[in-house]
């Protein structure tokens, strides 16, 4: 059973427009021009529970506007949205008490109190009992991991530490759906990792429904089997990642070390060479040679080891979206 369906979903804003200068003020109060622009342009999609989606494409695609649409924070010029039963915009309390919108680039902590304070006052908002409460913070602290901060002013925090309690405060209520917006935006590497970490424990030990939009690509193909591809409003894909990658990447990579240094004429009558240095080699082969080359290199080279490799995601994307504009023109 879908948990989120959305129907022929089109969102509208109006922009207001204005020539520069005193004199460019003065005309527009007379006569105001606007314009119409199309953020998001009757997409369909169903979710099921507990699936975890990444919702991917480039800076004005319209991902946050949809998700605004989701959690009701706008409403929609057109079309229909059910999300577990309700119409988001109406923002009943039930509905409300279910879901949670985490933006990486918006603060809800109070800056000069730790997170704590934020924590217990949320504990309010959403009614949660005692008991609820102690359990689910203590559980939440320790999958994050801050049980030496969150005592802490924020302000004397890091970006990273802070993000983590961002991410507590807002799954303090034990949300059934959760839209995560660029929630990686900022952290270095390693606390990137551990964030995808955290939200994969988290969709597996709560069942939750979750929808992930990133540009880091490393996010989608770290945690989503499923992916739906917008770009200018529109749906471009909508299934699982393993289809885009047969679909828009011709090529695998092998990446090769070797006992000993091996010549690179001998390598270049397998595959096109991407770097090679003696004992080490990466091949561009043809996806449905890269096995029988695979066997050919541990037959007849000196391999101490090798990796079959998948291009990069975001080549990949890259491609996809190059496809539908061809097609499109």
């Amino acid at each position: 059973m879908a948990i989120i369906e959305v129907k022929n979903l089109t969102k509208s804003f109006r922009i207001y427009k204005k020539e520069a200068g005193v004199f460019g003020s003065l005309k527009s109060f007379f006569n105001r021009k606007h314009e119409d622009k199309c953020a998001v342009d009757n997409i369909s999609f169903k979710i099921e529970e507990g699936e975890l989606i990444g919702f991917i494409g480039p800076n004005g695609a319209g991902k946050t506007t949809t998700l605004k649409c989701l959690s009701g924070l706008i409403y929609p010029t057109s079309g229909a949205v059910s999300v577990l039963g309700f119409t988001p915009f109406d923002r009943k309390k039930n509905f409300l008490k279910q879901i949670s919108l985490v933006m990486g680039q918006k603060n809800q902590l109070w800056w000069d109190l730790p997170p704590m304070e934020t924590f217990l006052l949320n504990k309010e908002i959403y009614e949660i009992p005692d008991v609820t409460f102690k359990k689910t913070i203590a559980e939440l602290i320790t999958l994050m991991g801050v049980e030496d901060i969150v005592n802490v002013q924020v302000r004397k925090l890091s970006l990273g530490q802070r993000m983590k309690c961002e991410i507590i405060a807002q799954l303090i209520h034990s949300p059934k759906i959760l839209f995560l917006d660029e929630p990686t935006i900022g952290l270095d590497v390693i606390m990137q990792q551990r964030l995808r970490d955290f939200i994969r424990e988290y969709n597996r030990r709560f069942k939750a429904t979750i929808i992930l939009t990133s540009h880091y690509m490393e996010d989608v193909k770290d945690l989503c089997k499923r992916v739906i591809v917008i770009d200018h409003g529109k749906i471009l894909f909508d299934g699982k990642l393993d289809e885009i990658t047969r679909k828009f990447s011709e090529n695998k990579y092998l990446t090769v070390i070797f006992d000993k240094p091996v010549s690179k004429e001998s390598l270049t009558k397998l595959g096109k060479i991407k770097f090679y240095d003696k004992t080490n080699a990466t091949l561009i082969v043809k996806r449905e040679n890269s096995n029988k080359i695979a066997s050919i290199l541990l037959n007849d080279f000196p391999v101490e080891d090798l990796n079959i490799e998948e291009p990069d995601i975001q080549e990949i994307i890259r491609k996809l979206f190059l496809s539908v504009k061809h097609e499109i023109s």
